[in-house]
């Protein structure tokens, strides 16, 4: 029985614990750093002729991701959520689900850019990215929507597409407070 108790504790850290909970309260608290990868784009990386400005050489949401990018964006309405800034990266699937979202206007970062496979600087990304969050108020209530390296790179968290991340900032970077899934 022991075995089967530590087993499912295992299962529920890797499946970020607090996801089937749908604590939406997390995302209001004073300080909250959500880091979303970005919704469903089905596939893995970008075509060999990616060309950033282009999103027609890039892999993007398709149906079933815009549906999942405007529920999320409308659950977080419908529980009150305000963000004071919302981040995303470049690349055309994280800028769409951020626009879906419709929960602000949506600022690009270079630093919240992919660095699968060997583009980008992860190192660099990482480091500007938690500086450009030193530099808001400690209370602010901020959505990073990115890809899923960066999240693991800024929160030693895998996410699901369409997953929230949610974080703290601590002297030495964030802190994981919990998740939220949907499934498309």
């Amino acid at each position: 029985m022991r075995c089967l108790a530590a087993w499912f504790l295992i299962a529920g850290l890797f499946s970020g614990g607090v996801a089937a909970a749908q604590d939406w309260s997390l995302l209001k608290e004073p300080g909250a750093v959500v880091l979303m990868r970005h919704a469903l784009a089905p596939g893995t990386g970008d075509p060999a002729h990616f060309k950033l400005g282009d999103c027609a050489t890039q892999r993007n949401l398709d149906a079933r991701g815009r549906a999942q990018a405007r529920q999320i964006g409308e659950r977080m309405r419908a529980a009150g959520v305000a963000f004071d800034a919302v981040w995303s990266s470049q690349w055309c699937r994280s800028k769409e689900t951020a626009q879906l979202l419709d929960m602000g206007r949506v600022i690009e970062m270079p630093s919240l850019n992919s660095h699968f496979a060997g583009q980008g600087n992860p190192v660099a990304q990482t480091r500007d990215a938690l500086a450009s969050l030193r530099e808001l108020p400690e209370d602010a209530i901020v959505i990073l929507v990115t890809h899923q390296v960066n999240v693991r790179a800024l929160s030693r968290s895998y996410a699901r597409s369409g997953e929230m991340v949610v974080t703290r900032r601590t002297a030495d970077g964030l802190e994981v407070t919990g998740s939220i899934a949907i499934d498309p």
